[in-house]
C-alpha cells in the first residue's frame, strides 16, 4: 500500500483583518445577525478595556460564568488572558453558596475560588441586593439599625472620597464573603445598572463597579467608568481604542447642540468597530460607514448624552426595542400588534425600561366591552370609576394574558400591569400622530405617575 505523506503546506498565520469570531446578536426582532469580528478588532477592544482596570496582573483571579457567546464574557476573559490572570470557570447555578445547584452545606464556586474580578449583568447584582436586604429585614432591631447606620455612614464617606476600613471589616465582611470576599472590581454590562444596586455593591462589597457600554458590533468595547468614579447612572468615557460622537436624531428631539448636555445617537469609531454582518450587506451598509480619513464607524441606535467631564450616559433607544433588566429584548410594537385586535381594546401602548424586568401597558378600553365585562363581574360605577378601579385592571389583564399566550408571546413580553385610560387618544390630545401612530415619548410623559405606580418608585 502506498503511504500518504502529509503535504508540506506553507503555514499561513492570521493577519489582523482575518475573521477571528462570528458572534451572533440576540436577534429578538428577527433573525440573529452574525457579527464578523477580526483579530484586529479583538486586540483593539481588549487593549481599551484592560487600560481601565487598575493593577491588572498575575495576582488576579477572574470567575467566568456567563456564556462565551456573550461579548462581555469573551472580552472579559481575553483581557484576563492577555495579562496573565487566572480564570476559574463557574455557572450561574453554582456561583454562590446559596445557588440552586449547590448542595446544602457545600461551598459555592466563588467561596472556593475567591476571585478578585467578576463581570456581572445587572440582574445578578439586583438578586444579590434583594437577598441581602431580605436578610437585613430579618435581623434583630439592634443589628438592623447597626447595619443601616454603617451603610449610611459609608455612603457619606464614599461621596467624600474616603474609605471606611473598620466598617468594612466589622459590618460588611459577611456580605462580601457571598462572592468569595476578595472581589476588588466588579464589571457591569449588558443593561443599565440601577443607582440603588450600584451603591449597594460599592458599599457592601467594598469595591468599585466598572459600568461599561459596548456592543457585539464594537467588539464589546466602547466606554467603562474609571475605578475611582463613584457617580451612578453613567457608563464612563470612551476607551483608548475608540472615539464617540453624537449624531442628531431629529425625530426623537435629540441634538448634539442641546444645552446643558449634548445629546444624540451614539456613533462609535475606531479599530474595535467590526467588519459588519455575515452575509448581510444591506444591514452592514445601514449600520456601518467609513469617514474621509478611513476610520470605521458604527451607528448604535442608542441615544446618549455627555456630561461636562466627557462621561457618557445612555438615555434612550431609537427603535422601540427595549432590553429588560435580565437582558431579554422586547419589541413593544410586537406586543401591541398581538393585543390591539382584541374586542376589549381600542388602543394599547406597551412600555418597558431596562431598570425593570417586566412590561407594563396603557390601554384605551372599548366602552361597550368593558361595561359588559364589569357587569358580568358585578362591578358598578361611572366610566371613569371603572377605568380607575384596580379590580377592573386585573380583569382586563386576565383577558390580555390569555390573548398574549395564544398569540405566542414570550412570558417576559406579556404586560404584568396596566393603566386603563378613560379618554381616547386622538391627534388633538397629542398622544398619537395624525396617522394615529403612537407617540411614545408623549405617552410616557402623560403616564409618568402611572409608570412610577406600576413599577414602584425607584
Amino acid at each position: 500500500m502506498a503511504s500518504h505523506q502529509p503535504e508540506n503546506r506553507p503555514q499561513s498565520k492570521p493577519v489582523p483583518t482575518d475573521i477571528a469570531v462570528i458572534m451572533y446578536t440576540s436577534g429578538s426582532t428577527g433573525l440573529p445577525k452574525g457579527v464578523m469580528i477580526s483579530h484586529g478588532n479583538i486586540i483593539a477592544g481588549v487593549t481599551g478595556m484592560a487600560e481601565r482596570i487598575p493593577g491588572l496582573g498575575e495576582e488576579d483571579i477572574y470567575i467566568g460564568y456567563l456564556p462565551l457567546a456573550h461579548v462581555l464574557e469573551l472580552s472579559g476573559e481575553l483581557v484576563c488572558l492577555s495579562h496573565g490572570c487566572c480564570i476559574g470557570y463557574s455557572s450561574p447555578q453554582t456561583l454562590a453558596d446559596q445557588s440552586s445547584k449547590i448542595k446544602k452545606g457545600s461551598k459555592g464556586d466563588s467561596s472556593i475560588l475567591q476571585p478578585t474580578l467578576m463581570a456581572a449583568v445587572p440582574e445578578i447584582m439586583d438578586r444579590i441586593y434583594k437577598n441581602v436586604m431580605n436578610k437585613v429585614n430579618e435581623m434583630s432591631s439592634f443589628q438592623r439599625n447597626l447595619f443601616i447606620l454603617a451603610y449610611n455612614y459609608k455612603m457619606e464617606q464614599i461621596s467624600k472620597g474616603r474609605s471606611t476600613p473598620l466598617c468594612d471589616r466589622l459590618i460588611f465582611r459577611k456580605v462580601r464573603s457571598l462572592l468569595g470576599g476578595n472581589i476588588r472590581i466588579l464589571l457591569s454590562g449588558g443593561a443599565p445598572l440601577s443607582a440603588t444596586t450600584q451603591r449597594f455593591m460599592n458599599i457592601c462589597f467594598c469595591c468599585p463597579v466598572g459600568q461599561g457600554y459596548g456592543l457585539t458590533e464594537s467588539a464589546g468595547a466602547g466606554t467603562i467608568t474609571e475605578a475611582w468614579d463613584y457617580n451612578t447612572g453613567r457608563v464612563g468615557a470612551p476607551l483608548v481604542c475608540c472615539e464617540i460622537k453624537l449624531k442628531n436624531w431629529e425625530e426623537g428631539g435629540y441634538f448634539n447642540t442641546d444645552k446643558p448636555h449634548p445629546r444624540g445617537e451614539i456613533l462609535i469609531g475606531g479599530q474595535n468597530v467590526t467588519m459588519g454582518y455575515y452575509k448581510n450587506e444591506a444591514k452592514t451598509k445601514a449600520d456601518f460607514f467609513e469617514d474621509e480619513n478611513g476610520q470605521r464607524w458604527l451607528c448604535t441606535g442608542d441615544i446618549g448624552e455627555f456630561d461636562p467631564d466627557g462621561c457618557l450616559k445612555i438615555i434612550d433607544r431609537k427603535k422601540d426595542l427595549v432590553k429588560l433588566q435580565a437582558g431579554e429584548y422586547v419589541s413593544l410594537g410586537k406586543v401591541e400588534a398581538a393585543l390591539k385586535n382584541l374586542p376589549l381594546i381600542d388602543n394599547i401602548c406597551a412600555y418597558a425600561n431596562s431598570y425593570h424586568s417586566y412590561v407594563i401597558g396603557f390601554v384605551v378600553p372599548n366602552q361597550k366591552e368593558l361595561t359588559d365585562l364589569a357587569r358580568k363581574k358585578g362591578l358598578k360605577g361611572t366610566w371613569e370609576e371603572l377605568c380607575n378601579s384596580c379590580e377592573m385592571e386585573n380583569e382586563v389583564l386576565k383577558v390580555l394574558s390569555e390573548a398574549a399566550v395564544s398569540a405566542s408571546l414570550e412570558k417576559f413580553e406579556i404586560p404584568v400591569k396596566i393603566r386603563l385610560s378613560p379618554e381616547p387618544w386622538t391627534p388633538e390630545t397629542g398622544l398619537v400622530t395624525d396617522a394615529f401612530k403612537l407617540k411614545r415619548k408623549e405617552l410616557k410623559t402623560h403616564y409618568q405617575a402611572d409608570i412610577e405606580r406600576m413599577y414602584g418608585r425607584k
